[in-house]
């Protein structure tokens, strides 16, 4: 056994540092530090060892509380350990990853008990939950296994219980004490977790264990990591073969960690995924690791178990492969059975289709939707526009319903969907552009890309954050749509805070394309000669002000529920104010759903229901104001850099059943009322556009109009469509230096 050095602490030293390390991987270290935050910290130390800006800010938020490690993007998992552990003070080491969890009371629990071990021991196991996308606090099976090892006071010395090499190979689930690990740190500070795990298993002196959860281990999607590289598939069985030379002279220790390494080796292989020649060289380099280290008189498990592991040590790759692909075709047979009956009523629609992807991509034609086939709307229309600009030998093609069809600009080429020249298009396409997703049977091609443009910056929860709210979940199949997102290769992004919510929202691999929303740009380049005719358009006469009222849908009512009386509001607002009132697009294609409210005010021209008014940009370029609730239209109308007012009637509701990314009440783009008499009173005083709410304004667009300049469309063609590298691109303007289109004021006067 290495010999062991115990470093002197000070009286004052607290008893255990955790060390929180890494990149805020999509946005789970905020709830990390708020958890930590929340409870005494009896005992302990926090130290964040943040990697990157994101990470950085977040952490910051805790100051002084924690201590705040900032390291540059890219520094790895070791170094930020590493830079972890050089400033803590206390007796024993935690590691918690960025993207992992923390029971509640975990951290002052676990420094009690360590404080009381003895000084032998050099590593505590403890118990761990594991959590998902779809599920959280799921139960480990290491409990048992740390229940079934006992609680020696002296601790227990691995020889002994080897069976502890099973337990799920996490820094997270074990804390190391601080001089241990200082003594061995240059073995242990590795990229490769669980080597750092196992090794310090290995190289400890005792260990002792504690049956109880104390760490919560976060999975993430694997389609949501880049996939990994052969040289990243060679080292599980380099990690293993640098174990087992720590093992010398301790059989039962070498044959748990033997039968470990054959079962991951096998596991790794089976998977899915992994090209013939990396899988042939795999096989081949784990099948000479297994025979140099074959421990003496070892027996293979009986059945199938046993038979793969023979096979592994015998180099047998043809062999292993044929007994796959047995077992595959046995378990298909058995899958055919169960679902054929399901599939005949879709037989006819997918022969054309599969008709079609039998023929070659065509590199020339583009698949364009808004809005579950609309018709031509928000980003995709905006990149069509600058694609026919930039790039005219691509053809674009619209689906829409057979009703939007009509609405199409004339000439425009289009398909309806479930036609055959509709799967025709899907399947030949190399580029699929829409705001939403194409149907489950949409296949993804190889050599097409999928382009995901969004339609507006996220305030509510979005994909599978939406599954602690079932108001906001109900009927939604997350499977179906992680699939779905699977297809995207480019998410386009207007904000730093778009990308970071969508990374958790749809946690998948695609590239984030932090360029602006394309439907953004016409407030940048507009004149006034376009302000003025969309005001003449909706019949807004010179002089009058014009306040756009855009309320969002409510997950949580069955139906519309009118917020406001507009009719008393009109009154009050007087002759001089139009109220152009948009319904949310949910409601779309049923009679108004403003309903009686209009009344005579229709034949007045002082308030007019835009809810069927297409560009809604248009609107926000004829509107002096816009007032909405929590729709993200207030984060599109910012690039105006005109007054915005939030009517939160319901706010406490909406937050609790839909769930929000932030605070929306603290962070508001302008004054916020909570009733009809406070919004009233905000629009007929000078506080929807006094001093207060231009500089709420200010801060708002520095956020959420980031990348939002005039350019993004140009940016998202040259990206995607021309594949230009994106250091060519168009530089996004700081928001300072932005002109948007001129006031509804300013273009009269102009």
């Amino acid at each position: 056994m290495p010999e062991t050095v115990h470093d002197p602490f000070p009286e004052t030293a607290p008893d255990l540092s955790v060390v929180v390390h890494g990149r805020n991987v999509q946005d789970h270290l905020p709830a990390l530090l708020d958890s930590l935050d929340a409870h005494p910290l009896t005992g302990v130390e926090v130290i964040v060892a943040a990697v990157g800006d994101w990470a950085r800010e977040t952490a910051e938020r805790h100051a002084p509380a924690f201590t705040v490690l900032p390291l540059p993007e890219g520094a790895g998992d070791a170094a930020a350990r590493s830079a972890g552990a050089a400033r803590a003070r206390g007796r024993w080491l935690h590691f918690v990853h960025a993207k992992d969890g923390l029971p509640a009371g975990a951290p002052s629990a676990l420094a009690r008990h360590t404080a009381g071990l003895p000084g032998p021991v050099d590593v505590l196991l403890f118990d761990h939950v594991r959590s998902s996308w779809r599920a959280s606090g799921l139960p480990s099976p290491d409990g048992p296994r740390l229940a079934r090892a006992g609680r020696a006071e002296e601790g227990l010395a691995l020889d002994d219980r080897a069976g502890l090499l099973r337990l799920a190979p996490l820094l997270g689930n074990r804390a190391v004490r601080a001089g241990f690990w200082r003594a061995h740190e240059r073995l242990l500070t590795t990229e490769d977790e669980p080597f750092a795990a196992y090794a310090a298993l290995l190289l400890a002196d005792r260990v002792a264990c504690l049956p109880h959860p104390a760490y919560e281990d976060r999975g993430l999607r694997p389609e949501s990591l880049p996939p990994p590289t052969p040289a990243q598939r060679y080292a599980l069985v380099d990690r293993y073969e640098a174990l087992l030379g720590l093992t010398a002279g301790r059989p039962a220790v070498h044959r748990a960690l033997y039968d470990l390494m054959v079962r991951d080796c096998l596991r790794t292989f089976a998977r899915a995924g992994m090209p013939d020649d990396v899988a042939r060289e795999f096989f081949h380099r784990a099948s000479v690791t297994a025979r140099r280290h074959r421990p003496d008189g070892h027996r293979q498990p009986a059945g199938l178990e046993g038979m793969r592991r023979s096979l592994l040590e015998e180099g047998a790759y043809g062999k292993y492969r044929a007994l796959q692909t047995a077992n595959h075709a046995r378990r298909g047979l058995r899958s055919a059975v169960r679902t054929g009956r399901r599939r005949a009523g879709t037989r006819l629609r997918s022969l054309q289709y599969r008709g079609a992807l039998a023929r070659p991509v065509d590199p020339h034609l583009a698949v364009f939707s808004a809005y579950w086939n609309r018709g031509m709307a928000c980003n995709p229309a905006a990149v069509a526009a600058k694609l026919a600009e930039l790039a005219p030998s691509i053809h674009p093609v619209w689906v829409v319903t057979a009703q939007g069809a009509a609405l199409l600009p004339p000439g425009t080429d289009h398909v309806v969907p479930g036609t055959r020249r509709y799967w025709e298009v899907l399947a030949r396409a190399k580029y699929l552009v829409n705001n939403v997703n194409f149907p489950d049977a949409v296949v993804k091609r190889p050599g097409t890309v999928h382009l995901q443009t969004h339609h507006g910056t996220p305030l509510k929860r979005m994909g599978v954050d939406q599954l602690p709210y079932p108001a906001a979940a109900h009927g939604l199949d997350f499977q179906a749509l992680l699939e779905r997102v699977d297809k995207w290769d480019y998410s386009v992004s207007a904000n730093s805070h778009s990308t970071r919510m969508w990374q958790r929202a749809y946690p998948s691999h695609h590239i984030s394309l932090d360029h602006g929303y394309p439907r953004n740009d016409v407030y940048y380049t507009a004149g006034a000669a376009e302000v003025r005719a969309a005001r003449a358009r909706l019949g807004i006469a010179p002089g009058r002000h014009a306040i756009l009222y855009a309320p969002t849908h409510r997950d949580y009512e069955a139906g519309w529920t009118p917020r406001l009386d507009l009719a008393a509001l009109s009154d009050r607002l007087g002759e001089e104010t139009v109220l152009l009132v948009r319904a949310h697009y949910f409601y779309d294609g049923t009679a108004s759903p403003l309903g009686g409210l209009l009344g005579s005010l229709r034949r007045t021209g002082r308030l007019v229901d835009v809810s069927s008014y297409e560009p809604v940009e248009e609107l926000c370029l004829a509107a002096d104001a816009l007032v909405t609730d929590y729709s993200s239209i207030m984060f599109d109308y910012a690039n105006l850099d005109r007054p915005i007012v939030v009517h939160a009637d319901d706010w406490e509701t909406y937050r609790t059943t839909r769930g929000v990314y932030y605070d929306l009440m603290a962070e508001a783009p302008g004054p916020v009322a909570r009733t009809q008499a406070e919004l009233t009173e905000i629009l007929t005083t000078d506080a929807w556009h006094d001093e207060r709410a231009t500089k709420a304004r200010a801060a708002f667009r520095r956020r959420f109009c980031e990348y939002d300049d005039g350019h993004a469309a140009e940016r998202v063609v040259r990206r995607v469509f021309l594949g230009e590298d994106e250091r060519t691109l168009p530089p996004v303007l700081p928001v300072d230096d932005r002109i948007p289109a001129p006031t509804p004021e300013e273009a009269t006067a102009s």
